[in-house]
């Protein structure tokens, strides 16, 4: 496993006595190296590809800086797109693609003779590939100077920290810390950053981990649960989801202050959101401002009348969806939430505050949460039809109810929002460290031996690995 504990335990420590104890102009080489390690600890052959992106838009970051013509510049960033996009589209959709056309003529009443194909997909692409176009997007656009020193554009592209499972960092705010002559590491980077560690590992292993086996057992087989069981699995997977995710996203970002580099917030407690617009600027934000503004505005944006506007929405989101997997459960989960923000947008303008949750404000939190809740279901089932069969359970089905499960899943609902709501409100953030370092201690103590206590089971690989 590419994030084996034993390995990275060894690893991680490696680099930084390394990093801390070399000079300036060696700390790039050294994160270049190790980021190609750390991607080759899982599967060295798929180096070559972050290689190709690395020296693709490296050669035309700095061509477009040399030509002034119009029809030139758009050949060089044509060509940027087809090659990541392409490297993409053959790892990451080819099969889908082949066998869906595949059987809409079976369903013709053709036979088709399907190739066997079985392409792996190498793990961290798409956050890689829409790192590195942002790149070459912004110098096309004169947004950002190109990079004139390979081994700085490849520490960019390969970074570790955050390689497999972002955030989507872009050139303009990542690459001027790569290049700061002498970035240094100071001890409330140390601090926080170690916080940060114990935090994420706090959400992946207590709280994602935790009701894995719940989500598990919900979505192998819906039939005989009563809709208690299958709501309470579901809830699960929210927690697991979020847990997971927002837990590698602050381990990463930990990791990074360890080298003095700040990664971008990912995760702003979008469980507390109180509508769906606010919920996906709370939400995997990088994705979603790389969306925003390399999809979404180009395509007009809301500049061209209100259809248009729903147009765009809708087929930003669906893309968003498809960047999540080649399957159409993605596809109808990306459409949903096209959907829902459409219909925020006619019933509310798009509204969104950016105050504090007040208690007033709990029936549309809580209505917000289930929405994407019921959305969840068609990126947790393994195929539409798995999808249908969990809401007809939630609809029309009677079966046993699991008192364990709804009391783990209560457990760990109710500390995750313990936890959000405390970061909302910003008095525990990593400000406490220096406020009141001695509660910062206790409560980072407490969540350190709460991971050594759940750690015991099998280890269970980072859910957006397979992104």
């Amino acid at each position: 496993m590419l994030f084996n504990s034993i390995s990275f335990g060894i690893f991680l420590p490696t680099v930084l006595a390394l990093y801390w104890t070399a000079s300036p102009r060696w700390r790039n080489p050294i994160l270049l190296v190790s980021s190609y390690i750390f991607y080759g600890m899982w599967d060295w052959r798929f180096c070559s590809l972050l290689l190709l992106s690395t020296v693709v838009d490296f050669t035309i970051g700095r061509r477009l800086r040399t030509t002034d013509v119009p029809g030139s510049r758009r050949a060089l960033l044509i060509t940027s797109l087809v090659v990541n996009l392409g490297i993409l589209g053959i790892f990451k959709y080819l099969n889908f693609f082949v066998d869906s056309f595949a059987s809409l003529l079976d369903r013709n009443g053709l036979e088709p003779n399907e190739p066997f194909l079985s392409v792996i997909l190498p793990v961290g692409i798409s956050f890689y590939t829409f790192q590195t176009l942002s790149y070459t997007i912004d110098v096309y656009r004169r947004r950002l100077e190109p990079v004139d020193n390979i081994v700085t554009f490849g520490t960019y592209v390969a970074y570790f920290p955050q390689l497999v499972a972002g955030p989507i960092e872009r050139a303009r705010i990542l690459l001027p810390q790569l290049q700061e002559a002498d970035r240094r590491v100071s001890t409330d980077q140390i601090t926080s950053g170690l916080s940060l560690i114990v935090l994420g590992l706090f959400k992946k292993v207590v709280l994602a981990d935790g009701v894995a086996d719940v989500v598990d057992r919900t979505f192998a087989d819906p039939t005989g649960m009563s809709w208690v069981s299958m709501g309470t699995g579901i809830a699960a997977f929210a927690i697991q989801i979020y847990g997971d995710f927002s837990g590698y996203t602050d381990m990463a970002r930990g990791v990074s202050r360890l080298l003095g580099i700040e990664l971008t917030l990912n995760f702003a407690q979008p469980y507390l959101s109180r509508n769906i617009t606010e919920f996906w600027r709370r939400w995997h934000i990088s994705l979603s401002n790389w969306l925003r503004d390399y999809l979404y505005i180009p395509l007009g944006g809301n500049r061209s009348g209100t259809v248009r506007t729903y147009i765009n929405l809708m087929l930003t989101m669906l893309l968003g969806g498809l960047w999540h997997g080649a399957s159409w459960n993605f596809i109808v989960w990306g459409g949903l939430h096209g959907l829902a923000l459409v219909v925020h947008r006619l019933a509310f303008g798009g509204a969104v505050s950016d105050g504090p949750v007040r208690l007033r404000d709990l029936p549309s939190v809580v209505f917000t949460f289930l929405v994407v809740c019921a959305i969840w279901v068609f990126f947790r089932a393994p195929d539409f039809t798995s999808s249908v069969q969990v809401f007809r359970a939630m609809a029309f089905q009677d079966g046993a109810d699991s008192a364990a499960d709804l009391l783990l899943v209560s457990l760990a609902f109710i500390t995750m929002v313990i936890v959000d709501v405390a970061a909302r409100a910003e008095w525990p953030s990593l400000r406490l460290v220096e406020r009141r370092p001695e509660i910062a201690g206790a409560l980072l103590s407490l969540a350190l031996v709460s991971v050594l206590v759940f750690s015991g089971g099998s280890p269970r690989p980072f859910v957006y690995f397979q992104f």
